[in-house]
């Protein structure tokens, strides 16, 4: 709660003095609540927001502009900003009913006007941004993320903030291919299984990832290697003859961290994913 302070003078006959100082307090009515809905984030991810504003008062509130930081940071003599509100994902509730979409900035950072708070009542925004290549992924990396609201009735901006943290978990996927792509009956081919982690987490024995398939045609003489390094059949992976179903015993395939590098002149993060590759070779 804000105090303030004020202190008259009185002159006469070229004589001034002060008088004491008297202390108040403000009462604020407005008060803000922000959420992401979850509280980690990968690239590319689309969070949800939730800003919840209460007015307190006897009296409404009208014309208010939230503004939402987008995580804005600074980078040397630049401001990043490490999400990108979703045009028209917007939707405003005054006392839980669903109003008119107030109007959007589409550039960082979003400024949303026009928002009215009945007295005693509350209005609720809620928004999508989307996770860019200005967020930074490695464990342990936030997005702090700010809303500020403004307009006349305040006596001061009310600001509401929110922390999510990259999310620290493996993120697979796998890629196929053949070689080579035409074959002669009784001859040789090999399929290549490329499996990349984009995730701060690398995937270990622990994460039991799994490698299935059905080979059509049916492969004879299979070998499989990882990473290089032969595998053995019943220790590594089974195989089924006689209907082609290959599997890969859980915990097996183990995939590094990715990495991840920001650019020192744009301020752009590029991932490097971990990777490992599966060969299955036979003939047909």
């Amino acid at each position: 709660m804000p105090t303030f302070t004020n202190q008259a003078t009185l002159s006469y006959n070229n004589i001034t003095t002060n008088s004491n100082v008297v202390t108040g307090q403000l009462l604020e009515v407005i008060s803000a609540v922000k959420t992401a809905v979850g509280d980690t984030y990968s690239a590319q991810e689309v969070v949800t927001y939730v800003v919840s504003v209460l007015n307190s008062g006897t009296t409404a509130i009208n014309g208010l502009t939230v503004t939402d930081d987008l995580g804005a940071y600074t980078f040397g003599t630049e401001t990043l900003y490490p999400l990108d509100y979703i045009p028209g994902s917007i939707r405003y509730y005054i006392n839980g009913v669903l109003q008119a979409a107030p109007a959007a900035t589409t550039e960082p950072p979003l400024t949303v006007t026009g928002i009215n708070i009945p007295a005693g009542g509350n209005a609720i925004l809620v928004y999508e941004a989307r996770v860019n290549q200005y967020a930074p992924l490695a464990e342990g990396s936030t997005i702090n993320n700010t809303v500020t609201i403004t307009g006349d009735g305040l006596s001061a901006p009310v600001i509401a903030t929110d922390t999510i943290t990259a999310a620290s978990q493996p993120q697979l996927t796998i890629s196929k291919s053949i070689c080579p792509a035409t074959v002669a009956e009784n001859g040789q081919l090999t399929y290549t299984f490329v499996i990349q982690n984009s995730g701060s987490q690398p995937a270990d024995a622990d994460v039991g990832a799994v490698i299935r398939d059905v080979f059509d045609p049916i492969l004879e003489g299979v070998t499989v290697a990882f990473d290089g390094t032969p595998w053995v059949v019943g220790t590594n992976y089974t195989y089924d003859q006689a209907t082609g179903e290959f599997a890969t015993v859980a915990g097996q395939v183990t995939v590094p961290a990715a990495t991840y590098v920001q650019d020192p002149t744009t301020g752009l993060w590029s991932i490097q994913p971990g990777t490992a590759v599966l060969t299955v070779t036979g003939t047909v």
